[in-house]
């Protein structure tokens, strides 16, 4: 992450506050560009099925999280909040590291505002590498997040640093995606209250219920998520999930007993699990319908 001078700030015009509801692009929802560990993960990531592929390589300060990606939902709403209004665009955004807070449900602590550094440092870091096209164009070799990443300091009276704003460049990748494909949707305010594994579900979820209910194969799921665990530990993980309804806007169901399971010399092999993702306004419509048949 690079820095500047005080006075390089005066040069923009704050992008923020962000006045609409957080939305982001479509791509990031479905697949695993995140890392779901807490702590600094230093090995590459790979995603692969018959027609998508991703591959995420660490930075200095390791891959880029699923809470470092707060930071580019934040943009992705000030960049449609602009096109929906009309105005011009362009990949440079100039906003305050309070507004960002404000919108992300954080704390304006100094320990925030390190995390923040840090997760800058990792955006920027973060080498991705896909073959999911954008704006109609695919390209070779690997991208960062955001090629520029400065937070701007103005000094008070004794000296102290203090803040001003955070200026940042997005990758042509993200940007063609939002600019030319508009495949952008809203997100639940609730979701920056969730853990790491259910803003996963969450995104899966919105980005694939969008004719109603689904349904995939539990590891294929896991895989999907980025989940680096066993599958093991994803089940046992899930059927807790499940039994909160901790997702908004969405039920998940496990269903361990959709095959029979298959007997073998000397070992059991396990029924294969799907998992259903259904929205609740499906739910709530389904049970309204049933309970009118029964009043008639």
């Amino acid at each position: 992450m690079t820095g500047t001078s005080p006075t390089q700030g005066d040069l923009f015009v704050l992008d923020s506050p962000l006045l609409t509801e957080v939305r982001g692009e479509h791509s990031l929802m479905a697949y695993p560009f995140f890392s779901l560990s807490k702590t600094a993960l230093k090995r590459s990531l790979v995603y692969k099925t018959d027609s998508v592929s991703i591959e995420i390589g660490p930075g200095p300060s390791g891959v880029a999280t699923i809470y470092d990606k707060e930071i580019l939902l934040y943009i992705a709403s000030l960049l449609v909040s602009k096109m929906d209004a009309g105005e011009r665009v362009a990949q440079e955004f100039y906003f305050t590291a309070h507004d960002l807070f404000r919108v992300t449900g954080v704390s304006g602590s100094a320990r925030s505002y390190t995390r923040l550094s840090d997760a800058l440092g990792r955006l920027q870091g973060t080498q991705i590498k896909t073959n999911i096209e954008a704006g109609g164009e695919g390209q070779t070799g690997f991208f960062s997040w955001l090629s520029e990443a400065q937070l701007q300091y103005t000094k008070t009276r004794t000296g102290e640093p203090r803040l001003k704003g955070v200026k940042v460049r997005l990758c042509d990748w993200l940007y063609r995606a939002i600019l030319r494909d508009r495949r952008v949707l809203e997100y639940s305010p609730d979701y920056f209250q969730l853990g790491p594994v259910e803003r996963r579900l969450y995104e899966v979820a919105r980005s694939t219920c969008i004719d109603g209910p689904v349904q995939i194969g539990l590891n294929d799921l896991r895989l999907q998520l980025g989940y680096q665990n066993t599958l093991k530990h994803f089940r046992h993980v899930l059927r807790g999930i499940a039994d909160l309804d901790s997702i908004p806007d969405y039920r998940v169901l496990l269903n361990e007993a959709d095959a029979p399971a298959v007997d073998a010399p000397k070992r059991r092999v396990a029924a294969p699990s799907l998992v259903t993702l259904t929205p609740k306004k499906a739910l709530l419509s389904a049970e309204q319908t049933t309970s009118d048949a029964i009043r008639d």
